[in-house]
């Protein structure tokens, strides 16, 4: 909802964690906050917040109602500890359980980027300070590879 802001959610989840919730709702955390800049672009019709596909292809990406749809680059945000299961089918986990990136892009799947989930990915990038620094950089750096010629679709496994 509009009207939940960061503090809402930062202070529902402290009193979830505090055992003080009592009959505070419990969901919305993984909603994206309606800061002004996404409300504009919500209005502008350029923001669309999607649910996690169910696999990946060569082209882009499979919806859980089976539709696909050519993606250029994905994005995955979080902030909190590593939840990379959603990442298994695309083998790019690694034996240390993490995904080995390039700044922030997944060595084994190119078109994959990755923000938020702490330090192997950014300096400071699991808080609100360095996810911002980190994620102007990785725009930057999407960017030149989105407009590379010869960006590779996939590196083999090493």
């Amino acid at each position: 909802p509009d009207d939940v802001d960061g503090r809402v959610l930062f202070e529902r989840a402290t009193a979830r964690v505090l055992g003080n919730a009592g009959a505070m709702p419990t969901g919305g955390f993984g909603d994206i906050v309606m800061v002004p800049p996404v409300r504009a672009a919500r209005e502008r019709g350029v923001f669309h917040a999607v649910r996690p596909f169910v696999r990946m292809t060569a082209t882009g990406v499979v919806w859980p109602g089976g539709q696909e749809e050519a993606i250029d680059a994905i994005i995955w945000c979080t902030g909190f500890r590593p939840a990379l299961s959603a990442f298994a089918p695309l083998d790019v986990i690694e034996p240390d359980g993490l995904i080995h990136v390039n700044g922030q892009q997944a060595i084994r799947e190119p078109r994959l980027w990755l923000l938020g989930y702490g330090s192997w990915c950014g300096p400071a990038s699991a808080t609100l300070l360095g996810a911002g620094r980190v994620a102007r950089s990785m725009i930057r750096q999407l960017t030149d590879w989105l407009a590379s010629p010869t960006q590779d679709v996939r590196l083999p496994k090493p």
